[in-house]
């Protein structure tokens, strides 16, 4: 099945598998891929299935939208094309291609559902990251490295996250996200979009990765949790 991995700076924000004959882009809560940045028109772009294949359409939008690094009006969409919206890079990929990326999972209390829509706050939405620097520059293989994330507030208070993979994206899209990479010397947090800043201990994350320290504890728009290393 067809899905758009969208992401920004090399990190993965969110995974939407293509199921509708029209999925809609832009800032509007109300889009099937909600991204919360001033360069995106509240109706910005539009996915439509056609046969078999795959077309993205722009909806008159202010900054335009760029397929592969030019403008595009409407255009059939190829596998590994990479849409453009803003600072956003939107990968489409289908089933077969796909094969290598691994499932992107969103947690909250009392399910397991594929990423979709918005999530509550407490969702937590986890992938691996297409960058390499997440990884330490001056060295091979992630060491092994064990650390999770215990919601300690809200809905979902006591459910924890094990971080698994190299960059694990936690909060609500289009309100405020945070990502948490594991590199060789350990883990870091850093805020990646939203309104709402994290904070790190009481004191507020920006968008240079902080370390982390076992019993840490993280505050993202009034959900508070706790960093685990064992």
């Amino acid at each position: 099945m067809p899905k758009m991995i969208v992401s920004i700076d090399g990190v993965v924000i969110k995974e939407v598998q293509l199921t509708k004959d029209r999925t809609t882009l832009g800032r509007r809560p109300y889009n099937d891929i909600v991204i919360d940045n001033l360069a995106v028109s509240g109706e910005h772009a539009a996915v439509q299935m056609q046969g078999g294949e795959v077309y993205l359409e722009d909806l008159n939008s202010t900054n335009g939208t760029y397929v592969n690094g030019k403008a595009a009006k409407k255009q059939l969409l190829q596998n590994n094309d990479t849409v453009e919206v803003g600072k956003y890079k939107i990968k489409f990929v289908n089933d077969a291609a796909g094969a290598g990326f691994e499932k992107t999972m969103m947690f909250k209390a009392g399910a397991v559902v594929a990423a979709a829509p918005p999530a509550p706050l407490s969702a937590f939405h986890a992938d691996s990251a297409a960058n390499p620097g997440a990884m330490d520059s001056h060295h091979g293989a992630l060491e092994p490295l064990h650390g999770a994330i215990k919601v300690m507030s809200g809905a979902a208070a006591g459910r924890e996250v094990i971080l698994t993979k190299v960059v694990t994206t936690i909060g609500k899209p289009g309100v405020a996200v945070a990502a948490i990479t594991r590199r060789q010397r350990g883990f870091f947090v850093h805020h990646v979009e939203g309104a709402g800043n994290p904070a790190l201990n009481g004191a507020p994350i920006g968008s240079d990765p902080l370390a982390l320290k076992n019993g840490d504890l993280i505050e993202l728009a009034g959900t508070q949790m706790q960093f685990i290393q064992t």
